[in-house]
């Protein structure tokens, strides 16, 4: 994904904290949000999709925010996404499922979960331009990424 130039809507607290990530994502084109003040986020969020589409890269948003405790995944948070869909209406959107990341935090941030198999599936991308309705299209993402996770424990 190197060549799409990929940039990330992020939580502000990853801006801090975590050596070389901290770095990139402050200073590489991507966003910090507080998802506490949505004031704060829905204007960068629109200014970043404004930003993508003028330079033709790549965005990366997570819907289901917090990652969840058990695998189970946590309902999508549309917003970013809508304005996202809105704002670059030449994107592609690739659903992404990770499986098995739950599993490196389960016990807090020691110990780390080692020897766990994070599993990345990469679904068929889809045009912006071939859907009408913006709810059928996030409702669409959302339940091919669910249908992907793997529910072991």
């Amino acid at each position: 994904m190197r060549r799409h130039h990929v940039k990330f809507v992020s939580k502000k607290e990853l801006g801090q904290g975590i050596p070389s990530v901290s770095y990139n994502l402050r200073h590489g084109g991507s966003i910090l949000i507080d998802r506490k003040n949505p004031r704060q986020a829905l204007p960068e969020m629109i200014k970043f999709g404004e930003y993508i589409e003028k330079n033709n890269y790549a965005a990366v948003i997570f819907p289901e925010g917090t990652r969840s405790k058990d695998g189970k995944p946590k309902p999508f948070k549309t917003k970013g996404l809508e304005i996202l869909i809105k704002k670059v209406p030449s994107a592609l959107v690739v659903p992404l499922t990770v499986n098995n990341s739950w599993k490196m935090l389960r016990y807090g941030k020691f110990p780390m979960g080692i020897g766990n198999h994070i599993k990345f599936t990469v679904h068929k991308p889809l045009e912006l331009a071939n859907f009408t309705d913006n709810t059928k299209l996030i409702a669409q993402i959302e339940s091919t990424i669910i249908e992907a996770i793997e529910h072991s424990t």
